[in-house]
């Protein structure tokens, strides 16, 4: 149906851009690598026929008609930055599902009631600000302007960084989609997991996707000589928070969905002869279901004063973001499911423990999501590989089901 050819050598000239001598792509929000991804996108859409703009975020947004120009747009997409070292796939796979699926659309000569959009959002990973998802909190109107004032490591916000490619980062309304706009979200992406490779399918629909809960715990004591300061006389924060560590680990793991991990941690002064006097440490907890995540939250909070407590240590939790799980759409999933059918594919549903731009959109219209199998679960990473026959696999299921949604003529 698709041509799976061509978006799969589409997915090798995107992979080129940013790519690292020690493998792997490097393609960061409002730079230059991220700006000739872009522009070759936009050519491949062009290709596609479609009306190629930019809105006031940065998004890349090709158009393809229906018959009636009024009616609420279905949207499909994914984004084209990665973070620092990732693979080909994630991202890029969506953007390049959607532009392949509308020019084969366009090929055959296909028209549907509703207008469909293909866009590449802009900063979906967050890697270079700790913000992310910039593009689709345009989409939906949820940029407050005091946000776009964090920095990157060199101290460039994100509004300045904006200003530097053409963008005004007080007009970032401009991009918002007004209620009753868009008809439905659909994105194709890699599962970043080995759920799909470990039952031998290469596609999965998406029930919902785990929202991710960040906070940066500080712990404070007293700095000594390691040499000279006994082991009952310590106020180590350091031991503390390997026991907070383990009691998250714990306590992620007894309710069989949740996942936390502990990816950032400082020791301060940081001397190999020194009892550090303040430990940090980043925790990221995620489920699908709210009220679970945050009892896990709360438990974690609860076993660290705790700790804390008995070994006189001081403790401050700082929450970083907190957002809801997003549910996906019972009609999307089943407009996949009979498009899995119809390509003869075993319908299998599962969630999504990774973040994704639809967890932005879910007041804004229905969303819903189709993976494809991810070799060894790997993502993030210059081993991230999908096989040429998974991705025309899951744009061959994304073309029906947004052939569906946007009611083929």
């Amino acid at each position: 149906m698709i041509n799976a050819d061509r978006l799969w050598d589409r997915l090798g000239q995107v992979g080129k851009i940013g790519a690292q001598e020690a493998g792997g792509v490097t393609r960061l929000s409002f730079t230059p690598e991220e700006r000739a991804a872009k522009d070759i996108v936009a050519g491949f859409m062009k290709e596609a026929g479609l009306a190629v703009r930019e809105d006031a975020v940065g998004n890349l947004i090709g158009r393809k008609e229906g018959k009636n120009p009024a009616a609420p747009v279905v949207l499909v997409g994914s984004h084209i930055d990665s973070v620092p070292n990732g693979g080909d796939f994630d991202g890029p796979l969506g953007v390049l599902a959607g532009v392949e699926i509308l020019q084969t659309m366009q090929e055959q000569g296909i028209e549907t009631e509703h207008p469909i959009e293909v866009i590449a959002f802009t900063d979906e990973e967050g890697t270079r600000f700790g913000y992310g998802m910039i593009g689709s909190r345009g989409i939906a109107g949820l940029i407050k302007r005091s946000e776009l004032e964090q920095a990157d490591k060199d101290g460039i916000t994100i509004a300045e960084a904006m200003r530097q490619v053409g963008l005004d980062p007080d007009q970032t309304g401009q991009a918002a989609r007004t209620p009753g706009s868009v008809k439905a979200y659909v994105e194709l992406h890699i599962e970043q997991g080995k759920v799909l490779e470990s039952r031998d399918l290469s596609v999965g629909i998406v029930t919902g996707v785990a929202g991710p809960l960040w906070m940066k715990f500080v712990l404070e004591g007293e700095a000594g000589h390691a040499g000279a300061t006994p082991m009952n006389l310590r106020r180590d924060p350091l031991a503390a928070a390997a026991l907070v560590m383990l009691a998250i680990e714990e306590e992620a793991a007894r309710t069989g969905t949740s996942v936390g991990t502990v990816g950032q941690v400082q020791a301060f002064p940081g001397g190999v002869n020194v009892i550090p006097g303040r430990v940090e440490f980043s925790l990221d907890l995620r489920d699908v279901d709210e009220a679970v995540r945050d009892q896990v939250e709360q438990r974690i909070i609860e076993r660290a004063k705790t700790i804390c407590a008995e070994r006189n240590v001081t403790l401050k939790v700082e929450l970083l973001q907190r957002i809801a799980p997003a549910v996906c759409s019972e009609s999307i999933q089943q407009a996949a499911a009979e498009a899995c059918a119809q390509e003869g594919l075993e319908v299998f549903r599962l969630p999504s423990g990774a973040g994704h731009d639809c967890m932005q959109l879910v007041d804004l219209c229905p969303v819903g999501m189709i993976f494809i199998r991810s070799k060894d679960g790997i993502s993030h990473n210059p081993a991230e590989y999908s096989t040429i026959e998974d991705c025309a696999d899951g744009a061959n299921v994304l073309y029906r089901t947004v052939l569906a949604l946007a009611k083929q003529i």
